[in-house]
């Protein structure tokens, strides 16, 4: 298989699906008690260059998307819609996870910081697999 050879359009609107769960996620749901546990006030954030931070973070997401769908188009192209959400939800679970965990341990963040990221990660994944699993 050809690792280009995935379904473009579900790789975007998982991207997309993602990101905007960041959005939701880090604005309304938890955005207030990130900032505390980051340290940083909203001038400061948006004192941030906007276009390369959430440019960027839209390029991670397209990579992260690009990945999984390659992963679903290689090794697991007859499983169900269930199994292929369960299966993002297991990279963010047992990969994305325990690397930021093992990260705040060692940089001493707090753990109100991880748990805001954590759950983050989890939905961001289960968003991606969910597009994947209906669209691909």
């Amino acid at each position: 298989m050809n690792i280009f050879d995935v379904n473009w359009l579900a790789v975007v609107a998982a991207a997309a699906c993602g990101f905007l769960v960041g959005g939701i996620w880090y604005g309304p749901i938890m955005g207030k008690k990130w900032m505390g546990a980051v340290g940083l006030t909203e001038e400061e954030i948006q004192g941030g260059s906007m276009g390369k931070i959430y440019g960027g973070a839209f390029a991670f997401s397209l990579l992260a998307s690009w990945t999984l769908a390659h992963t679903f188009a290689s090794y697991m192209q007859d499983l169900s819609v269930t199994v292929k959400i369960l299966t993002a939800f297991g990279v963010a679970l047992g990969f994305i996870i325990p690397a930021i965990g093992t990260n705040y341990l060692f940089s001493q963040k707090s753990k109100t910081l991880f748990f805001i990221d954590a759950g983050y990660w989890l939905l961001f994944y289960i968003a991606m697999g969910t597009v994947h699993a209906l669209l691909g």
